[in-house]
């Protein structure tokens, strides 16, 4: 551990702009993946499992990301996967630290995000940034009610994923610690 702060990502939006209205965006390159997760929601057999869930990265974004002053760590339904699958393409080493869910999609008696409680859980009073596509006006403010330490909540477009504004914003807040 080190005392730089967290940095949870999520893959699909952030890394893999999954909305994207144009089938080819400047930087990415299209893989086909199985993650267990997606394939346990497909029936079996099917077209769509037998072709694997299309996924567009950036390789560029592993350089840029590990160039952060962050400790990068998965908070993703992709859990360990995305060391497997994710971290090569992108240039990640395969060893981060993953948020493990206890249960993925679960609905919140509040109506936070269902990743939030335990995220800050996870964080431990750490300071974070967190990129996700989900994230809500209302877990910002659940983090500010209950999180010490500072923490960044960036939502991140999923029809765009990280840009150079995400990356000059991370910068920032990190230096402002």
């Amino acid at each position: 551990m080190t005392d730089r702060p967290l940095l949870l990502l999520d893959v699909d939006g952030p890394l893999n702009p999954y909305a994207a209205h144009l089938p080819r965006l400047r930087g990415y390159t299209t893989h086909r993946f199985r993650p267990a997760n997606w394939s346990a929601r497909q029936t079996p057999g099917s077209r769509a499992l037998r072709r694997g869930l299309a996924v567009r990265l950036n390789p560029a974004h592993g350089a840029r990301l590990t160039a952060l002053p962050y400790e990068l760590a998965w908070a993703t339904t992709w859990m360990h996967q995305a060391n497997e699958m994710i971290a090569p393409v992108i240039g990640l080493p395969g060893t981060l630290p993953v948020i493990e869910w206890p249960e993925l999609f679960g609905h919140d008696p509040d109506g936070l995000y269902w990743k939030t409680r335990h995220l800050l859980t996870w964080a431990a009073g750490r300071p974070f940034a967190w990129v996700d596509d989900m994230i809500t006006d209302l877990d910002t403010a659940h983090v500010t009610a209950h999180h010490d330490a500072p923490a960044l909540l960036l939502r991140i477009h999923p029809g765009r994923g990280l840009r150079e504004s995400d990356f000059a914003e991370l910068t920032r807040w990190a230096a402002a610690l």
